[in-house]
């Protein structure tokens, strides 16, 4: 079989096959290439030591040993039938492979997607399960992006975890990251001129400079090999604010492009879904029009709002936030810092969007995600601190937008166990550098060291799995009943899934206190205030309600932390 690798700057390369060493012909553009016989390898440059595949598809043995051939070709799928999901109407459910079930695995993850179905997900998004170094990690230290995380199952596990969850109707959606790799076994460097500088996680990649042709081919076809190869609906990228590219065609409008293309190849809707913190609808405003054609991208400033609604915090990046009026701008402006001052970051921040022309579902909402979660100091979810009442409100008003609702797992049934972070480098040296550097982050926001858990300590993997058990418990049982009946509502009325925030009213408080949603002939009222308020709406018909809230002569009577989702009948 031929071999081949792109070493630019190599004077010799070679690759190891079993247990053969052979040498590599150059060719143009700095690709080398080899014919040979085996399935493990290696690449040798200028006699160094062996090196594991750039491009590798699996690494049975971690990232540090050498490659494994894989054959797409040999898996046999049973989605013939699939599809697809476009993202309009979507309720997306992410979920880390790691700690979703006890197993930790992709096969014990099929085990749980009936839950999903019965909830009403749409879309499945897997945090990233690319190759990185350890057994436990949430996967943003990946360093190979083609191969999956020999833990959680290989590549087969991965395509058994698609096929099973396109045979349920659902659409996967995979966490990538192409703005930086981890900090063990990255080898990228040695091979060419694949780095750029360094961003807030490690080093950034070549996109524009000499020789970025290929680095950009690299992260491309990488792309394209998870919704192609392994039949991936939907692809989530990481941080897209880190890929520094000046070109006249950035990266994500070229990927947008060739993706689209795929898409029409595979007569499926294929979706990407940035993460940024721009707050520039540039990166979902259609080619067309001026943009880069991605199809959505995360709603940090909604996730804001909420939660110091929900919480009452206002320290760091939340401040901006506790403004009377901002759930109702949030709400129906999309972004908060619009052009506008951000007393965080100390200069104006982002763009507005232009609700008119661009659709709400571009936008994903949500009260929890990884990031939001983990990166607090103890992995606290909102129902450890938040009463059931106001979580209750929250939902409500996420399921009731114009946006793509997004739930975090165990969060529909308000879990207990929290999510940490962790990782589980072999290396003493790194391992106590991540650390040394965890706690004295959060020694600076007046954490003790002992109040934050040992990123490496087995035992923090253990306290983040969810705890299946608690489904079906008082206190827990009721917060699934209610995002199910939430999930239903928003697919029976097409209304609550209407996109058009140019068309949503939102009535509120002066303080912020109670707000109504005027969706259609729906209305939302919630009330967030210390004491009971009533709320004319014209409307008689209950839908759903909670926390003992009722509608009577068309007006809501809402106790505190109470809503009510009513139809109007005229």
């Amino acid at each position: 079989m031929r071999f081949s690798v792109w070493a630019p700057a190599a004077r010799r390369v070679r690759v190891s096959v079993d247990a053969g060493v052979h040498e590599m012909t150059a060719a143009d553009g700095g690709w080398w290439h080899a014919e040979a016989e085996g399935i493990n390898y290696a690449f040798l440059l200028d006699d160094e030591k062996p090196l594991p595949d750039p491009r590798s598809r699996w690494q049975p043995h971690g990232v540090h040993a050498e490659s494994r051939v894989y054959d797409h070709g040999e898996f046999a799928w049973t989605d013939d039938a699939w599809t697809g999901r476009q993202l309009p109407g979507a309720v997306l459910y992410e979920l880390h492979v790691g700690t979703f079930t006890e197993g930790g695995t992709f096969d014990a993850a099929i085990d749980r997607l009936d839950h999903l179905v019965d909830l009403g997900i749409t879309h499945v998004e897997l945090l990233p399960v690319n190759a990185f170094d350890g057994t436990a990690g949430w996967g943003y230290d990946g360093v190979l992006w083609g191969a999956v995380h020999q833990p959680y199952g290989g590549p087969d596990g991965l395509k058994r975890f698609v096929d099973a969850a396109h045979a349920r109707g659902l659409a996967v959606v995979l966490d990538v990251v192409y703005n930086h790799l981890g900090p063990s076994g990255a080898y990228l460097d040695k091979f060419g001129p694949y780095f750029a500088g360094q961003n807030d996680w490690g080093p950034g990649l070549n996109l524009d400079g000499p020789g970025s042709d290929e680095v950009r081919r690299y992260v491309i076809d990488n792309a394209l090999s998870w919704l192609r190869d392994f039949h991936i609906d939907a692809l989530r990228l990481d941080a897209v604010h880190a890929l520094l590219d000046r070109r006249a065609v950035h990266l994500l409008e070229q990927l947008a492009t060739e993706v689209d293309a795929l898409s029409a190849a595979l007569n499926r809707p294929l979706t990407l879904i940035a993460e940024s913190d721009l707050n520039d609808p540039r990166l979902v405003t259609p080619r067309e029009r001026g943009g880069y054609g991605l199809h959505a991208q995360w709603s940090d400033d909604l996730h804001h709002v909420l939660h110091v609604k929900l919480t009452g915090e206002t320290s760091g990046y939340y401040t901006d936030f506790a403004a009377p009026d901002a759930l109702e701008r949030v709400l129906r402006e999309v972004f908060f810092h619009a052009g506008t001052w951000s007393s965080f970051r100390e200069r104006t921040h982002g763009r507005p969007v232009d609700t008119r022309t661009v659709p709400g579902h571009r936008f994903l909402g949500y009260l929890q995600n990884h990031d939001q979660i983990g990166n607090r100091a103890t992995g606290d979810r909102l129902a450890a601190t938040v009463a059931p009442g106001r979580l209750a409100c929250g939902a409500a008003i996420l399921f009731c937008s114009p946006y793509t609702p997004m739930v975090f797992m165990g969060e529909e049934w308000a879990a207990s166990t929290p999510w940490q972070f962790f990782a589980s480098f072999p290396d003493p040296e790194l391992a106590e550098a991540v650390r040394t550097g965890r706690r004295r982050e959060f020694s600076r926001h007046g954490w003790g060291e002992s109040d934050v858990p040992d990123p490496m300590d087995p035992a923090t993997v253990e306290r983040s799995r969810l705890d299946w058990e608690e489904v079906e418990r008082p206190g827990h049982r009721e917060v699934l009943d209610l995002y199910r009946a939430l999930i239903r509502l928003r697919r029976e009325r097409p209304e609550l899934a209407d996109p058009w925030v140019a068309d949503l009213r939102v009535d509120s408080a002066p303080d912020g206190s109670w707000l109504v949603l005027h969706r259609g002939g729906l209305r939302l009222a919630v009330n967030f205030g210390p004491g009971p308020v009533t709320l004319p709406l014209g409307a008689t018909v209950s839908l759903l309600t909670w926390g003992e809230a009722t509608v009577d002569g068309g007006a809501a009577h809402l106790p505190p932390d109470s809503f009510v989702i009513a139809e109007t009948t005229a």
